[in-house]
């Protein structure tokens, strides 16, 4: 099994007795005493800390981290050793030492010795890079297992990239429960959920936010409702967000509770990937080059609906002919051969929500005038539309070379951002990230453009009202919030996906409350 492990970080003895109460209640199944953040640390404060821990009746880890790989307080090395070995002595389950100090001959003898005293406790080896990935990671684990052939070798590295996870992937994949890799960071968040698929002996969850020792780790309430943890075994599918950001989406708690509501053994993580189509491409062969990851599908989001649609024309065995006549992809899935498949789900979302708002059909779209704010896949998905009942439409976009391409394609007026002050449409249309969260207080369209007999429709979902909408409401035009559009597109994506129509109750209740509404 794959323990989920949480951190114990008081300062004093009393605040760690009740971060072990607050582990208990989380249902957590390890623990880390992170002797190192206790002030004025000695033998004395560490029994107590165990007598307290072993209470649990969890496995217990103690460490001392070297402050030059993360530790508090800055110890000394003879510290240091002493309290792993008493900590051997006093019953630990396991001590984590770091292996550039365990090959260090006073501090490894003083730590062999402890254990050749008392078999019951376990070594974790560890190494730590805050800044980077590990220039050779597989020969850093190989080098752990000579230094002491039984034990558990552990790495922790910030992952600038997703890019820079596999790495780790590929050491859980060759080692599995004899290995412990983290990647910190935001874009090392799905490593610590997937590594129970790959059987690594623990994986890392806080307490609470604030009690995070570790960049990226999440808590274990969110790691156990949200991403499915105690369900995740060697069967279990991946699915995903890629985009940059992913933080703000609720694409995770969405998908995974529809997964949760059809019983299908399912997790959808948030995978951040920056940069453009190079590093896309990359992303997407690594997936592909790992069949045994398991990794089934993913939503793509700002800004790769254009990479994604390149990489499945290149790479793939299948773009549905929408997607291609839009130009971008908001869905992909992996078919036979581990090859691509592109969708694009916005088309219909976006066309539901505009004219079931209106209380019209599509083709009565025809003729009205529309400005359409953005020229990225959204914006893509909802010109197609509208030109093709018809609509007169006008893009505007802070890129004047991207609302000339897109308005080229599909025979429409181009315009500046700065000519939205002379804004003369029907219908208004925001396909940008403008008022999205946590930036709420923008919005694209002056206000003293909004007019009573307007149709503003805003594709941003969170908040589910935006500035936009709210200074349009003022004004007296008709709003459509990014609400139903997204409900559209992720009950269309859950069915590519999954093969299964969506739970669509479930999905409105959990989009409702994860944007905060009842």
């Amino acid at each position: 099994m794959t323990y989920l492990a949480v951190p114990i970080s008081g300062e004093n003895i009393q605040s760690c007795q009740e971060q072990l109460k607050t582990a208990v209640q989380a249902g957590v199944e390890m623990l880390e005493l992170r002797t190192d953040y206790i002030e004025s640390l000695d033998a004395d404060k560490l029994k107590q800390l165990i007598t307290a821990a072993k209470q649990t009746s969890l496995p217990l880890i103690v460490t001392c981290r070297d402050a030059e790989q993360g530790g508090q307080n800055d110890l000394t090395a003879a510290l240091r050793s002493q309290i792993l070995a008493e900590a051997v002595k006093l019953g630990a389950d396991l001590i984590d030492c770091e292996y550039a100090n365990f090959i260090k001959s006073n501090f490894g003898e003083t730590i062999k010795k402890a254990l050749a005293e008392n078999k019951k406790t376990r070594l974790i080896l560890s190494a730590h890079n805050f800044k980077e990935p590990f220039g050779n990671l597989d020969e850093i684990y190989e080098q752990m297992f000579a230094a002491f052939p039984a034990a558990i070798a552990k790495t922790a590295y910030q992952a600038n990239h997703i890019n820079d996870c596999f790495a780790a992937f590929d050491v859980l994949k060759k080692y599995g429960s004899k290995a412990i890799a983290i990647c910190m960071g935001q874009a090392g968040v799905s490593s610590r959920i997937m590594a129970k698929k790959l059987d690594a002996f623990l994986t890392f969850a806080s307490i609470e936010d604030t009690a995070a020792t570790a960049s990226g780790q999440i808590t274990a309430e969110k790691m156990k409702k949200q991403y499915r943890f105690d369900s995740i075994n060697n069967e279990t599918e991946f699915f995903g967000l890629i985009g940059d950001p992913v933080g703000h989406s609720i694409g995770p708690v969405v998908h995974n509770a529809c997964f949760e509501a059809e019983n299908l053994n399912c997790v959808y993580l948030p995978m951040l990937a920056a940069g453009g189509q190079t590093q896309f491409d990359e992303f997407l062969d690594n997936i592909t080059a790992r069949d045994w990851l398991n990794m089934r599908g993913f939503s793509v989001t700002i800004p790769h609906k254009v990479n994604a649609l390149e990489y499945a024309e290149e790479k793939g065995e299948y773009i549905e002919p929408l997607a291609a006549q839009i130009g971008a992809v908001n869905t992909l899935t992996v078919g036979l051969n581990k090859r691509i498949n592109g969708y694009n789900t916005d088309y219909t979302g976006a066309m539901d929500a505009l004219t079931d708002a209106m209380d019209i059909r599509r083709k009565q779209l025809h003729g009205k005038t529309a400005a359409v704010i953005g020229a990225g896949g959204a914006a893509r998905a909802i010109v197609a539309g509208l030109a093709d009942v018809g609509a007169k439409i006008t893009i505007y976009n802070r890129t004047i070379s991207k609302a000339q391409n897109l308005a080229a394609e599909f025979d429409c007026r181009w315009a500046s951002l700065e000519n939205l002050k002379n804004i003369d449409a029907e219908i208004i249309i925001n396909c940008t990230s403008i008022g999205m969260h946590p930036k709420t207080d923008a919005s694209p369209v002056p206000k003293e453009c909004l007019k009573p007999m307007m149709v503003v429709f805003d594709t941003v979902y969170n908040p589910l009202e935006t500035l936009l909408l709210q200074q349009a409401k003022q004004a007296g035009a008709k709003t459509v919030g990014g609400f139903e559009m997204f409900i559209g597109q992720a009950a269309e994506q859950f069915k590519l996906f999954t093969h299964k129509d969506c739970p669509m109750d479930t999905l409105r209740k959990i989009t409702l409350e994860a944007l905060g509404e009842k």
